[in-house]
């Protein structure tokens, strides 16, 4: 039995070329890239260059790109940043972000006072603009910090982020977007689309895990949340991940390069995947607009079954079949998933809902024999 990984929302395979270059790395990258000596120095080196070439492909300077451990931290470094060092008293977000925004927001508005604000959401997952310029018109006297996912990891909605990045600088609101599902699978141009703050994390586009890294627009100073070392310019203390850096700036460089292609490829596959569901099981419905191939991303569909079936994700993954019942983030709760729980009713909520994820390395075959095991354990 030939295992599926239809769950690249959790993470990614690493690319073959990404790991060359880290295993390059390990053995001719010996130095601490703090120490001054010349091993030190090719590291440091190695780490500027790639926070280089990474900034490029956002149109932003070098200074601007922060290296952490993944997309929580950044999303914590940036979130945090903003109510302590640039005096940001409201966070408008929505209740179906991911957990590094939310929590971290009550984390915030239960020591320091700030208020949250949230944004209404459609039955669909969709943000209700209308209702975000409301909410920016009613506290524009405060400091705000509007933080709202670019792709959603349960339901694939895409954020309209020129829209928001437009009300945001109409009513003077700083913007965070948690762009974890979306860098290396859309293109995108900060100059154009003028955003504050950016997380980002490696394994989600084919790179290594336990790296990642924050954008933070010129002109805002950062304080560290880690301390003990002058690192990132003061931003975060640790030794730098040297080799899972070079590995991300690799596997950024394989994922937009192809970006054109994989975009092809994977939206006939998803599109494929959505046909065969919708022959075997007439009353399957799809949550969000995880279904609509120009409002989702074409890495996610998030389906919900009529049947009830606690065991489905179990005799999937003894079939060999990896998918996911929401977020990894959240697979070892029992509460179920706060996206779903935030946008369907409960008779819905209670109903079987699969996200399946893909990536450049699924096949047709793969989805063929999903859909067999499905109509097996399911009709």
């Amino acid at each position: 039995m030939t295992p599926i990984y239809l769950d690249n929302a959790a993470t990614t395979p690493i690319d073959k070329e990404v790991i060359d270059v880290m295993c390059k790395s390990m053995l001719e990258n010996n130095g601490n890239p703090s120490s001054t000596h010349q091993f030190g120095r090719k590291a440091k080196s190695s780490v500027e260059t790639a926070r280089k070439n990474i900034a490029k492909h956002f149109n932003v300077t070098a200074s601007e790109i922060i290296f952490t451990a993944g997309g929580t931290e950044a999303d914590n470094l940036i979130m945090h940043n903003a109510v302590l060092n640039l005096d940001v008293d409201v966070i408008i977000t929505t209740k179906i972000e991911h957990h590094a925004v939310l929590h971290t927001a009550d984390y915030l508005s239960k020591t320091y006072k700030t208020r949250i604000v949230y944004v209404d959401v459609t039955n669909k997952g969709e943000i209700d603009l209308h209702h975000l310029e409301t909410v920016l018109l009613k506290e524009e006297k405060s400091k705000c910090l509007v933080s709202l996912m670019y792709v959603n990891n349960e339901i694939g909605n895409i954020l309209p982020v020129q829209e928001v990045s437009t009300l945001c600088k109409k009513y003077n609101a700083l913007f965070h977007s948690d762009t974890v599902q979306a860098i290396g699978h859309y293109k995108l141009d900060l100059q154009k689309t003028p955003m504050d703050f950016i997380a980002a994390s490696a394994h989600k586009f084919h790179g290594p895990k336990g790296v990642g890294f924050a954008y933070f627009k010129k002109g805002f100073g950062i304080l560290p949340m880690l301390h003990g070392g002058d690192q990132e310019k003061g931003a975060r203390s640790s030794t730098e991940n040297v080799h899972s850096i070079l590995g991300m700036e690799k596997a950024l460089d394989i994922a937009i390069g192809n970006i054109a292609s994989d975009t092809t490829y994977l939206t006939e596959l998803k599109s494929y995947f959505i046909s065969e569901l919708e022959s075997s099981f007439s009353d399957i419905a799809f949550n969000g607009n995880s279904a609509v191939l120009d409002k989702s991303s074409y890495t996610i569909l998030s389906t919900r079954f009529s049947k009830a079936n606690d065991m489905l994700l179990f005799s999937l993954d003894l079939n060999g079949i990896a998918v996911s019942g929401g977020s990894a983030c959240q697979s070892g709760s029992s509460k179920g998933s706060h996206v779903l729980q935030g946008i369907l009713n409960d008779i819905e909520t209670e109903k079987t809902s699969v996200r399946f994820s893909f990536s450049k390395y699924t096949t047709k075959c793969e989805i063929d024999t999903t859909i067999d095991n499905l109509k097996e354990l399911l009709n």
